[in-house]
């Protein structure tokens, strides 16, 4: 009897792991940084060709999908602001099953045109996804129901270019980024509640600087140092890292650049961050300092081919960077050396996802270029949806889930 209770257990578990590894529950999926163990993944699709579904979707956005279970979740606007929503598409069929009205604003504030008022990605976890919308509102939703268990509308700042940053769960916590051209800080709500739980002002002297060059739209992640977790930050002119039980600075790192959209990735002991605007640099920073960074922590720079909103992803002891005009390069993430750089053609705002040994690559122009990981450049396939692509893919199962400006596509042989 005990064998049999244990052999169920254990098919359980795996199950339990097997359902897990299907969700893709934040910007750059299940660990924050575009990677994940998918495998069976499609190389080629067209308008019809492995094409499961097609779905128009209302109003505008750029937040990437996240998946949990049967659901998947997006977040859209109005293209003038003035209302903003999250839909629920079942992921089977591709129908939208539920739209949920969060907000409505009546005199949004000006965007970038290449912008829209629901950029920021949502985060997702069983029974919950919380969706965020910038100084316009942040909110949680049940996901059986579609009912609102919490909203706060009061953590303000003035974006200039319209919403970025998106949200991450550390635990019991909603973190996300409130950097401004009026206030500069990050945040950690309580996922049940929408209390705060900390809130912690960003330190870079930024007084003397111009309003515009004290903004940025970076997402935060989560580190591992020495056995304690660091929630790692990018805002206008530095580089955070913060404890996450109570938002305490635990270092500081200084440079030149706002803006910044990139989101950080770390890896052997690196964490590599992108300073931004108007000239962005890579910086590879080692792991384990605290206080305010000498210039001996940065392991090495790089400034060619560096993406100014992009993600760079981290696979097998190597870096790829998709830069904006379309040039994707490699480096040898330990000492920045480049390995290959070649012109793909086309503007990219979206992160690159990497999953059975693949590079997915969408441009805004609509095309997605899949490259093979490795320390050679090699080009599998050219593939075009003809609505562009502003959002970063997402991954489940076999499939990929890619969100065009106007549809969303599951894409599956």
């Amino acid at each position: 009897m005990r064998l049999v209770v244990l052999g169920v257990c254990a098919c359980l578990a795996l199950l339990s792991t097997s359902f897990a590894g299907d969700n893709w529950p934040e910007f750059r999926g299940p660990r924050g940084d575009g990677t994940c163990d998918a495998r069976g993944l499609p190389t080629t699709w067209g308008k019809t060709h492995n094409v499961k579904w097609k779905t128009a979707l209302p109003g505008q956005g750029w937040s990437t999908p996240v998946i949990w279970g049967g659901q998947v979740w997006l977040t859209s606007a109005a293209p003038d602001g003035k209302k903003m929503f999250a839909l629920c598409v079942d992921k089977e069929s591709g129908k939208i099953v539920r739209q949920v009205d969060v907000f409505e604003n009546d005199e949004p504030e000006p965007k970038n045109d290449v912008n829209s008022y629901a950029s920021p990605s949502p985060a997702i976890e069983e029974g919950r996804v919380y969706v965020h919308f910038g100084t316009y509102g942040t909110a949680c939703i049940d996901t059986a129901s579609g009912d609102m268990v919490w909203s706060r509308r009061d953590l303000d700042l003035d974006h200039k270019e319209g919403p970025g940053s998106s949200v991450i769960l550390v635990d019991d916590k909603l973190v996300f980024h409130c950097d401004g051209m009026d206030v500069q800080y990050i945040v950690a709500l309580d996922k049940a509640t929408g209390n705060t739980l900390w809130k912690t002002d960003r330190t870079a002297h930024l007084a003397a600087q111009f309003p515009d060059f004290r903004k940025a739209y970076s997402t935060p992640i989560v580190v591992e140092v020495g056995g304690r977790r660091q929630i790692v930050s990018t805002g206008a002119h530095a580089a955070y890292a913060y404890d996450p039980e109570n938002g305490a600075e635990l270092w500081r790192l200084p440079f030149s650049g706002f803006s910044n959209v990139s989101r950080p990735v770390a890896g052997d002991g690196l964490v590599f961050i992108n300073t931004g605007y108007i000239r962005p640099q890579l910086w590879a920073v080692r792991l384990g300092g605290s206080g305010v960074l000498s210039p001996g922590q940065v392991a090495w720079k790089a400034q060619k081919g560096v993406p100014r909103n992009p993600s760079a992803v981290l696979v097998e002891g190597l870096l790829y960077l998709i830069e904006d005009g379309g040039v994707a390069s490699c480096l040898d993430a330990k000492t920045g050396e480049p390995l290959w750089s070649q012109r793909l053609g086309g503007n990219f705002s979206a992160s690159p996802v990497v999953a059975d040994g693949k590079i997915f690559a969408c441009s805004q122009e609509g095309q997605t270029t899949v490259l093979a990981v490795g320390r050679r450049f090699k080009q599998l396939a050219v593939n075009t949806l003809e609505e562009g692509c502003m959002a970063s893919p997402a991954i489940s199962g076999k499939a990929l889930y890619l969100r065009t400006k106007t549809h969303l596509y599951r894409i599956e042989q």
